[in-house]
């Protein structure tokens, strides 16, 4: 049925759930565990005369329900909760960080990334300087210092980067990257060809390639995550800004898409890349 006409028929349910505060408090509250009038009160700050009246609106629509003088969900009031939880979720993760999405371009993130951009809640956005023109290059090389591996998403490459990569990998740090075509033709010219070719024998080294349109720079630690995007409406990757957090959602967050990626690309023959075969 069309979602719009379902609006029309049931908004005064839908506003009385979404335009109270109390209520999402409390079905929020409840999501977690069960608890007491009590309780309600100190997490939303309110007083029982404002609090019992939602609650027995929210009994009336079968979403929650007293037991031993505690308040639960039920089944369909779970549903609910959950779904308000994510709403929650999605409008703080875009609001948190308006400026950073809304300046860039995120239309190669697949959908059900987006949907879960709340993950990406506690990141930090760090940008270059006019007194520190390399301060995000500086920061994103500190978190790679003592990474145990390294998996990252890239449609650009930097021969500084590369570098620092090839002496990762040398030390034994297991590193797998996701491409697109225009960054292996770069790695088949120098300065990248020459670290490249000494990289094809490494067991710790792989190289993943998609075909797929990628304006996403990705970088995945076991305890950071670093993302980097195009500049709206443009054709350049932001340098400049990148999104940082060692927060275990936002870290899940980018493993997610690293794996997303890799399991819808192709594992380069490093070594067949120079030869020819």
């Amino acid at each position: 049925m069309d979602p719009i006409k379902i609006y029309d028929q049931h908004k005064q349910l839908i506003h009385s759930i979404y335009s109270s505060r109390l209520k999402i408090q409390i079905l929020l509250t409840l999501l977690q565990n069960k608890v007491s009038l009590g309780r309600l009160r100190e997490v939303t700050g309110s007083t029982s005369q404002a609090l019992i009246p939602k609650i027995r609106n929210l009994e009336k629509q079968g979403l929650i329900e007293a037991v031993n003088y505690e308040y639960c969900l039920t089944p369909i009031g779970g549903v609910v909760a959950t779904n308000v939880e994510g709403f929650v979720q999605l409008i703080g993760g875009i609001n948190q960080h308006h400026t950073f999405f809304t300046d860039h371009d995120l239309s190669d993130l697949p959908v059900p990334f987006l949907s879960r951009i709340g993950d990406l809640y506690n990141s930090e956005p760090k940008q270059d300087t006019t007194t520190d023109m390399f301060y995000v290059y500086s920061h994103y090389l500190e978190i790679l210092k003592d990474a145990a591996y390294i998996h990252g998403i890239s449609s650009v490459a930097s021969p500084g980067l590369a570098q620092f990569i090839a002496e990762k990998v040398i030390t034994g740090i297991p590193v797998e990257l996701v491409v697109n075509d225009e960054v292996i033709e770069l790695l088949t010219k120098e300065p990248y060809s020459s670290n490249m070719q000494g990289l094809a024998g490494y067991p710790n080294f792989s190289i993943w390639v998609t075909s797929e349109h990628l304006r996403v720079g990705l970088t995945v630690t076991e305890k950071y995550l670093s993302l980097g995007l195009f500049k709206k409406d443009t054709l350049l990757y932001d340098s400049s800004t990148d999104l940082f957090s060692s927060d275990n959602r936002a870290v899940e967050w980018g493993e997610d898409l690293f794996r997303y990626y890799k399991n819808r690309s192709t594992k380069l023959d490093i070594a067949a890349l120079f030869t020819g075969s």
